[in-house]
């Protein structure tokens, strides 16, 4: 199964796409998706859809994990992700996606096991179940991979149990 993880951002998407087979996990890409301060808010919002599709079609995931917004001490950031969420959701039924959404407890749990890791511990645990040779970067990128390895964890044990 091929997964695209995206750690919703205002001017940063960070993006994961795995290859997920009976318990072992392979990177395929990760980055992300920048748009310009000096567009408006509109514009950005097109950039951010244009280009989600974009990598779509070049990596044809079968299903997509989005982060949903936990919690924000700033409202201005939280409606500006929560605007980038809403086009990403968007643009990914739009495209004929299905879409789960994990909440950072979800995601901490499912890669850690431990729903209070910090960012230092997700991105150590991305690099060993990836099997990589350095730490994700950037961040973001890193973020959505955990994502992605979230998602796949998930339905390993959800096949379990049916």
């Amino acid at each position: 199964m091929r997964i695209l993880g995206i750690d919703p951002g205002t001017a940063t998407i960070g993006f994961g796409v795995i290859e997920a087979d009976r318990g072992t996990h392979r990177l395929l890409i990760a980055g992300h998706i920048s748009t310009s301060k000096t567009l408006s808010t509109a514009a950005r919002l097109t950039e951010l859809a244009t280009d989600l599709k974009i990598l779509c079609a070049e990596w044809k995931p079968n299903v997509c994990a989005v982060e949903e917004l936990f919690f924000s001490k700033n409202v201005k950031t939280a409606l500006k992700v929560s605007q980038a969420r809403g086009v990403i959701l968007h643009t990914l039924h739009e495209i004929g996606y299905p879409v789960a959404e994990y909440n950072p407890l979800q995601i901490k749990t499912a890669v850690t096991g431990d729903g209070r890791a910090d960012k230092k511990q997700i991105q150590k645990m991305v690099k060993i179940l990836l099997k990589l040779d350095t730490l994700p970067k950037p961040d973001d990128a890193a973020d959505a991979l955990a994502i992605a390895l979230c998602h796949a964890n998930t339905m390993k044990w959800a096949l379990r149990t049916v």
